[in-house]
């Protein structure tokens, strides 16, 4: 066997198993470079004749006589001679042909996986798919295209290195007179190539790729409207300009006609190319609200659909309402807020999910969003979604709560009262994601800074521990110290929680403890009570330990307590005071000595006598 390229070796043996060795020969020389030359060759229906397609045509009734002619004149002998070539040419050009065809179909199912990704590449094999692309056997057109799309698909390596060889102008030329299958298959190729970044993406639209793409949006048959709204889905995702590109090529109306759709994988894609549009800007949201698009997502999601479906509408209502408080309201008045409600509870994860992030996105905006979703019963929609799902599912449900908190303290109470504080206790036991801590400290927060009661109910939690806590840790992020530093800050200035306040003095950083301190110079001088509990718990003791420098607002703080006790009891927890204590005794000298003298026994009794 003769030495043969990577790719040459790749689909030598299923050669050999239907053409023989002649033709694998013929084949790796191909492959191999030594011969890359086509030609395309027609086989004349009625004569079986081989017609060259650089020489100009005839006139079909031309040839035909002269040939006929040329047939009667000719000896049985001859005739035979030449209906044999004929046939010997027929079986060459059709074994060529079915090459081609084994060979695109080799390359798809190779180029199906990564490994053989680097070995196709090395063997040049853009090079080898480009020309079949214009090749004049429909199947073969087809099948280089998928090849390609895999290709692109892998890495942006490739994909760059199919836009050098200027793979799309022989893609996209005459699109429009292509089957439906070369078209799909086009539209894959966009889509992997647009995917991996937007300058690739740009490349694309650049080269007549989304015009290509608005036009395939138009077109009857549904699995090509799907691979176009999939394509621009994937060329709009990446920044505003290229949304807003689609947007120029009018592309919103012809997706806001997928949703109307009967088959419900085109209204899922389509969706999914409006959330892509939308999530951009406010000017994008609006333009897709003023198409129309709200009424028939509101109409898809209610009808009985799948999960991805049904994820796909939500989403896209949450890229359209996050933007403002007017177009929260949009997606309101269509009337589908309790539907949204109740997909919180949705048994698919990612349903119930985004459903939680769409909630978000519309109370976020104004306190009377806010109070909608509350009077709606969707704090213990969240809280549930909280108590039942893990990780990344309940964090958009725990940024709600603390978007609703964040609004009015009545708001806040609402999700004291619905246990809203224990659940997010059980979330900073059981998680160990820092962003999703981080998180969970935010809201925490939101809700203990309006109130002494409010604190009280995050103290009683036992939360301001776990705070420093996870602010002491030095494995915690700094995004979650910072959380937590700005939590312990909102609460403690709210804090009169005595116990709770006791149980910070120990190890706490100054930056932290200054707070504390600011709460019980706050309230020792104003309550008997807490004096004492002050000065039996240690805490006094505790306060006397710690190290100020002068002029700082901590010095400042433990001056103000000091002066809440007599300067004996704080001379006695002072640091060292026992030992000057006995120190004194030691050195202690008498001021008056009394000398008594005794008298003996007899004198006393005589005296008596």
């Amino acid at each position: 066997m003769p030495h043969l390229s990577p790719i040459a070796q790749l689909i030598a043996i299923p050669i050999v198993h239907h053409y023989g060795h002649a033709w694998f020969v013929f084949i790796s020389h191909t492959l191999r470079g030594k011969e890359r030359r086509a030609t395309y060759v027609h086989m004349n229906i009625h004569t079986r004749t081989p017609v060259c397609e650089r020489r100009k045509r005839r006139d079909g009734e031309t040839q035909t006589q002269a040939l006929s002619s040329q047939h009667c004149q000719q000896t049985p002998i001859a005739r035979s001679r030449q209906l044999s070539t004929w046939s010997t040419s027929a079986c060459i050009f059709d074994q060529y042909q079915k090459a081609r065809l084994l060979f695109v179909q080799s390359i798809a199912d190779l180029a199906s996986k990564s490994s053989n990704v680097d070995c196709l590449e090395a063997a040049g094999v853009i090079d080898l798919l480009r020309p079949l692309l214009v090749d004049t056997i429909p199947s073969i057109q087809h099948l280089a295209a998928i090849a390609i799309g895999k290709l692109a698909n892998h890495n942006p390596r490739l994909a760059h290195a199919i836009i050098r060889k200027d793979v799309l102008s022989h893609l996209l030329q005459h699109i429009d007179k292509q089957n439906k299958f070369y078209k799909k298959a086009a539209l894959f190729i966009l889509r992997a190539i647009a995917k991996h970044s937007p300058e690739l993406a740009l490349i694309v639209v650049h080269n007549d790729g989304l015009q290509t793409i608005v036009k395939c949006l138009e077109d009857f048959d549904p699995g090509i409207k799907e691979a176009a709204a999939w394509a621009l889905g994937y060329i709009a995702r990446h920044n505003k300009n290229l949304a807003q590109a689609a947007v120029d090529a009018n592309a919103i109306p012809l997706l806001v006609l997928c949703l109307q759709e009967p088959e419900l994988y085109i209204k899922q894609i389509g969706a999914s190319a409006i959330s892509d549009i939308s999530k951009h800007s406010i000017e994008l949201a609006q333009t897709v609200v003023d198409a129309g698009a709200i009424f028939f997502l509101a109409k898809t999601l209610q009808a009985n659909l799948d999960a991805k479906a049904k994820r796909q509408v939500l989403l896209a209502l949450s890229s359209i309402a996050k933007h403002s408080a007017d177009l929260a309201e949009a997606v309101i008045e269509a009337e589908i807020f309790q539907d949204i409600l109740a997909h919180i509870a949705h048994p698919d994860e990612n349903v119930s999910k985004v459903a939680a992030i769409l909630t978000r996105e519309i109370c976020k905006h104004t306190f009377e969003l806010a109070q909608l979703v509350v009077n709606s019963g969707g704090i213990a929609a969240l809280i549930e979604l909280i108590g039942i799902s893990k990780s990344a599912t309940r964090l958009p449900a725990i940024m709600t709560l603390g978007y609703i908190a964040g609004h009015s303290d009545q708001l806040a109470v609402a999700i004291i009262r619905s246990e809203g504080i224990a659940q997010l206790a059980i979330v900073l036991q059981e998680e160990t994601d820092d962003h999703i801590l981080a998180v969970t400290v935010w809201a925490i927060g939101q809700i203990g800074k309006y109130t002494p009661e409010h604190a009280k109910a995050v103290a009683i939690a036992n939360l301001l521990s776990k705070l420093l806590e996870l602010y002491n840790d030095p494995i915690s992020s700094e995004d979650l110290k910072a959380k937590c530093y700005i939590a312990l800050k909102q609460i403690l200035q709210k804090c009169t929680y005595i116990e709770a306040l006791e149980s910070l003095l120990n190890d706490v950083p100054p930056i932290i403890l200054k707070y504390v301190l600011e709460q019980f110079s706050k309230i020792l001088p104003n309550d008997t009570r807490a004096r004492k509990l002050f000065v039996t718990s240690g805490a006094l003791r505790k306060i006397q330990e710690i190290q100020a420098e002068p002029g700082t607002t901590l010095l400042e703080y433990i001056t103000i307590i000091n002066c809440c006790f007599p300067e004996e009891i704080v001379r006695y927890y002072s640091p060292g005071y026992p030992d000057s204590l006995l120190e004194a005794v030691e050195q202690y000298q008498p001021k008056h000595l009394f000398v008594f003298h005794h008298k003996s026994s007899s004198e006393n009794i005589e005296a008596s006598l």
